[in-house]
């Protein structure tokens, strides 16, 4: 008996809008490149179930589907890694300009002989010190500038002749370095944080490609699930034809209207194709590990086991394909266009820096330092050696006192500069990254127009797919009425057993070719939506 292929009106609705407005998990329309959708043809593949598997199954839409694969895809998994690693790399860039506490001590010892009349009678001249310091440098984010502030304390003890022993001292000390022409509107460090910053929105761009991909390559396993499904049932189907046809042979060599030896011929008819069922089932454990692979979890104890049986069957809604539109689309949200920008946008960083590098080296420095000094003071007579008249005390609060009332200042502004001789590395630099650049656009007019041409061949396989269905419909259905013709003329002696099953073998590859046809059609579909997001893979 002919096949026919059989759908619910509840169950077509659902497909209809599943297919036009759920191609992607993550939201896209099909309507997205303005299409306008048309009168569904009558063509449609049966719900799956031709194929019976022991052990629990599993079953899904394809739109359930691609949300398993979101959550479970190792390759998404990996590649949500990125987006992380890149923020913590713009955070690394960031750090450069965290302000650093900066602290040292020192306690020395030292003893050497007198080499001056005026470190006094001893024999060995001894110094005993102790010196900490405690401060704060940062690089600032705008100008490339630095500065740097500390504050240091002291005590120094010393048998040769000194107005203050022990001494103890205090110095309040700023630095600021300031660039004027090179590294002043960039510098390593802003030219590392803005490749960063572009480096993490190319990491985000990855990740919804990927997305993309994964979504495009679930649906397109689960379109080929259905066509091995549906491949498996018409193999059975064209077995069951055959077996038919063996009955009939068998009935008439009994009664005898028939010749044993047109057994053979029916017999073989039956051998090849349950060769072709045995294929066919194979193909779809094969394809369904493919899936498997996609949307389960590989730690789940039943990974192996569960069987996965598609839900639904796609339907074929012929569209209206706007090219224009979506080749606008593509130009606009390509992942790989928006890549090859930013890495222009990195070049023109690049660049900036080289330039910048070019210029002479102006810097100002500014530096300013307060001092105090306390401890025992000695009061010295006439004469030499000088006596020791008396002494007084002055405490480190005293030394303080003069720090912060700035009575010991000393302060100091200079230009520095320096410019290489010659060919430098900064002008080679500047010079390869402008080659690089130039490159670069080529490579992404280039990449736009492989773009273009490829959203317009997916279109093509679009319509050239969906002729291909109204073709196939129609092959099988004269495939079907010729095998009836033949049935009948077979009753009554009329017709051969190589023509019925030429029949019946014509009425098996047409039905397959209408399969292939609607799912390829359906596949055509996803691809033209993705190829608007994302690079074929």
């Amino acid at each position: 008996m002919p096949l026919k292929p059989r759908f619910s009106a509840r169950l077509a609705l659902f497909l209809a809008a599943g297919v036009t407005f759920g191609l992607f998990a993550y939201g896209r329309n099909l309507s997205a490149s303005e299409q306008v959708p048309g009168q569904p043809s009558s063509p449609t593949l049966a719900t799956p179930g031709g194929v019976q598997f022991p052990g629990a199954v599993l079953r899904i839409t394809a739109d359930e589907a691609v949300r398993m694969a979101l959550e479970n895809n190792l390759g998404l998994q990996a590649e949500r890694l990125g987006p992380e690693i890149s923020t913590l790399a713009i955070a690394q860039a960031r750090a450069a300009y965290a302000p650093t506490l900066i602290s040292s001590t020192t306690r020395r010892s030292s003893t050497q002989p007198p080499s001056s009349f005026l470190t006094g009678t001893a024999d060995i001249i001894t110094d005993e010190s102790l010196r900490t310091s405690g401060g704060l440098a940062q690089s600032v984010p705008w100008g490339g500038g630095r500065y740097q502030f500390s504050f240091d304390a002291s005590r120094v003890a010393t048998n040769a002749f000194s107005s203050y022993n022990p001494r103890l001292g205090s110095v309040l000390s700023g630095s600021i370095t300031q660039p004027l022409l090179r590294n002043f509107r960039i510098d390593n460090l802003r030219q590392q944080l803005q490749t960063s910053q572009n480096n993490q929105i190319v990491a985000d761009l990855r990740l919804r490609e990927q997305i993309t991909i994964t979504s495009q390559a679930v649906r397109n396993a689960y379109f080929d699930l259905l066509g091995a499904i549906e491949g498996s049932k018409v193999a059975r189907q064209s077995l069951d034809l055959a077996l038919e046809s063996l009955r009939n042979n068998q009935t008439r060599v009994n009664v005898g209207t028939m010749a044993p030896i047109d057994i053979i011929e029916a017999e073989a008819e039956v051998a090849s194709n349950e060769e072709a069922v045995i294929n066919a089932e194979a193909r779809v454990e094969t394809v369904e590990d493919r899936l498997r692979a996609l949307v389960l979890n590989p730690d789940q104890a039943d990974f192996w086991g569960l069987r996965i049986e598609p839900s639904e069957a796609p339907t074929v809604v012929p569209l209206t394909l706007d090219i224009d539109a979506a080749v606008s689309n593509a130009l606009a949200n390509r992942t790989d266009l928006a890549r090859a920008r930013k890495q222009i946008d990195n070049l023109d960083i690049t660049l900036k820096y080289a330039r910048n590098q070019t210029l002479p080296g102006l810097d100002l420095v500014a530096d300013y330092n307060v001092i105090g000094l306390a401890g025992t003071q000695y009061q010295f007579g006439q004469g030499f050696p000088p006596t020791i008249e008396g002494q007084r005390q002055r405490n480190f609060t005293a030394a303080l006192r003069d720090v912060f009332g700035q009575e010991f200042r000393t302060w100091s502004v200079q230009l520095q500069f320096s410019y290489p001789i010659g060919t430098s590395v900064a002008q080679a630099a500047a010079a390869a990254t402008r080659l690089e650049r130039q490159q670069g656009t080529a490579s992404l007019r280039d990449l736009e127009l492989q773009i273009a041409t490829s959203v317009r061949d997916a279109a093509r396989q679009v319509n050239t797919n969906l002729k291909r269905v109204e073709a196939t419909g129609k092959a099988r259905d004269r495939a079907e009425r010729r095998l009836e013709a033949e049935q009948k003329r077979d009753t009554v002696g009329l017709s051969t057993t190589f023509q019925l099953f030429q029949a019946q073998r014509d009425l098996a590859r047409q039905r397959q070719q209408e399969v292939n046809a609607i799912i390829d059609y359906n596949r055509s579909l996803v691809s033209f939506e993705a190829i608007q997001v994302a690079p074929a893979r």
